[in-house]
């Protein structure tokens, strides 16, 4: 009897349609890159390959996945990719880290014969910017003026970007800004940072009151270039006529008024402006908890910053070693080597400055084994290249130790290391230092303006008292 394989009332399930609408709706929901290569081979298979849509979609999300050489691949593969994809492509290279890349990437499709449009032009200027190439930006400039594009208020903006940040020239960063006929809050912005960053101080503030209309964002920018030079007072009353305008401050404005705070060594004062931050629903995340702990440890409040640092939710590296550099310079090396710990469990990888945090906490406690184990587990684990104030740590462990031998051999390893240290390296060989103070001096002598008390942060508790301010009538 012959058997049939299927009943033939038996409907055999066809592939369900895959076309560009269904796999716009995949890659919306992709949530990581095993499936987004899942998605491109059905991308492939469905021949999908010319919709640019998808192509720049593939190349977005792979990139925000650190996959910036897969994107490289998909865009290599498009034989006639339009200007949106180009844009695509060259602002993955720069949010990658790759702004050098991004650059060639620009003059590849110039030679190919595309114009570039006006979203072009703030990508690559800030791929100049990222990689501090003005010659290049100033032909990126000719080039925008000669395509039209001058007229622009975002590539103006940009051009002002990049003459003041990495030109440093005032005149030509001026000049964009004085030629512009249309002016957005950007504009009046950017100036302001650019002069401030030069130190234009004044230039800003006139800059600053002929704004039409100021916003939180001009406001602290004003306020921040205050405080970056030296002139925290003139930050706090610039703050009081913020509040009575009516413009409510943001994070940053916290941040950079908790800085002023800092630099006055006025605990009372900043006790004020975590309490502003507080009654007005400000949260303690990664960037105004980290300026607490530091103003906190500053003004000579240990338990103050332990308990802001005990609130925080999110903790970023920058947070991590403030807390860590906070209990060094106030003398609990214990302390130190017990957070780092806390530390690594939570997953954050820890940097060079934290290495400087843990090894100087290793000398506190004169414990020549802690500070060999963290400086192998820095330089082996976790592939840091020593710097000055490592080495400057291990050099006082081995002089306590008495074993200056070591220090020679360290010497040695110095030499393998950045180029910056070589002078340091030599003297380690050539010299015959008996002590720890010996070593300082020998490394003072070369690096003058090294101040090696000071490793990460320039912690003072000792709170002086601020200048009255009549804005603290209004918080209070």
């Amino acid at each position: 009897m012959k058997v049939s394989c299927y009943a033939p009332h038996v409907n055999i399930p066809q592939e369900l349609r895959f076309g560009s609408e269904e796999a716009r709706l995949f890659l919306q929901n992709c949530n990581n890159f095993k499936q987004l290569k899942q998605i491109h081979a059905r991308i492939i298979r469905f021949r999908l390959t010319h919709d640019q849509l998808l192509i720049r979609k593939l190349c977005q999300i792979s990139s925000s996945y650190g996959k910036i050489d897969y994107a490289s691949l998909v865009f290599d593969q498009l034989n006639d990719p339009d200007i949106f994809t180009w844009n695509v492509m060259i602002r993955a290279y720069n949010t990658s880290g790759l702004p050098q890349k991004s650059i060639f990437l620009f003059k590849d499709m110039i030679c190919c014969g595309f114009l570039p449009d006006k979203f072009t032009y703030p990508f690559v200027i800030n791929a100049c910017i990222a990689s501090g190439v003005i010659d290049f930006g100033r032909l990126t400039h000719g080039l925008a003026i000669k395509m039209g594009f001058w007229s622009d208020v975002y590539v103006q903006n940009n051009m002002m970007n990049l003459y003041f940040k990495i030109g440093g020239d005032v005149d030509d960063g001026w000049k964009v800004f004085d030629k512009m006929r249309v002016r957005n809050v950007v504009s009046w912005t950017t100036v302001i940072a650019g002069l401030v960053a030069c130190g234009k101080l004044d230039t800003a503030r006139e800059v600053f009151e002929r704004i039409p209309s100021k916003n939180v964002v001009s406001w602290t920018a004003m306020i921040n270039g205050y405080v970056k030079n030296d002139n925290p007072i003139k930050a706090f009353d610039l703050f009081e006529r913020m509040l009575i305008d009516n413009v409510r401050p943001n994070e940053f404005t916290l941040v950079s008024l908790i800085k002023a705070c800092t630099d006055l060594g006025s605990l009372k004062l900043g006790r004020r402006m975590h309490d502003f931050a507080l009654k007005n629903g400000f949260e303690l995340g990664p960037f105004l908890g980290t300026a607490l702990v530091d103003m906190y440890s500053k003004c000579g409040s240990l338990d103050a910053a332990v308990k802001v640092f005990g609130l925080m939710e999110v903790r970023n590296l920058a947070t991590w070693n403030t807390m860590l550099t906070s209990f060094g310079v106030h003398g609990f090396g214990n302390e130190v080597l017990d957070l780092f710990k806390e530390m690594e469990k939570a997953g954050v990888v820890p940097d060079a400055i934290t290495f400087v945090g843990v090894l100087s906490a290793c000398v506190q406690i004169n414990d020549l084994e802690l500070g060999q184990k963290y400086f192998s587990l820095m330089t082996e684990h976790y592939s840091l290249t020593p710097i000055l104030e490592h080495y400057t740590c291990m050099v006082g462990l081995y002089t306590r130790a008495n074993e200056l031998n070591e220090i020679r051999t360290l010497g040695d390893t110095m030499s393998l290391s950045i180029e910056a240290n070589h002078n340091v390296a030599e003297l380690l060989q050539e010299s015959k230092p008996t002590g720890f103070d010996d070593m300082e001096k020998l490394i003072h002598k070369h690096y003058r303006d090294s101040d090696l008390s000071e490793f990460v942060l320039d912690h003072s508790a000792t709170p002086t008292q601020p200048n009255s301010n009549p804005w603290i009538q209004i918080v209070s």
